[in-house]
């Protein structure tokens, strides 16, 4: 468990740095579409040189997934396009701030619901309020 949470962890220290590289390559580019579109070339590279390493065993598999599970392909469009986009404008951390309240929003119903396959964790008082308590945290550092 250590290691996979220090992995998310360091996945996590990415994000803001995605945002800000990327927020700055559409700048210089003057286009941020061609930045985000650079960046999933960059990112298919990279998944297809670890997928070559590992072996590309799930991709037999492929086409008889539901296909709503590909939505994920679109929401990672969605959120480089957006940061790429608004980063520039509002600032990585408030941009930042904003993708994290939607992420603890979202993460608490998937984990309350058990959607997508996730392991039902009922969002009781306590940890509505933990969640309210970080959410509080993660604005109070905007506001400095």
């Amino acid at each position: 468990m250590p290691a996979l949470a220090l992995t998310m962890l360091i996945a996590g220290i990415g994000i803001p740095i995605l945002a800000a590289l990327n927020a700055a390559l559409g700048v210089r580019l003057g286009a941020p579409v061609a930045a985000a579109s650079v960046l999933f070339a960059v990112a298919f590279l990279s998944s297809l040189v670890v997928l070559i390493l590992m072996g590309p065993t799930g991709l037999s598999k492929v086409a008889e997934a539901p296909k709503h599970l590909f939505l994920a392909g679109v929401l990672i469009a969605f959120y480089v396009l957006s940061i790429t986009f608004i980063a520039p404008k509002i600032g990585v951390g408030n941009a930042v701030f904003f993708v994290l309240l939607g992420q603890l929003i979202s993460a608490a119903a998937i984990d309350h619901f058990g959607l997508f396959g996730a392991v039902p964790t009922p969002l009781g008082a306590m940890r509505a309020g933990g969640i309210a308590v970080m959410a509080f945290g993660v604005w109070l550092t905007q506001m400095a």
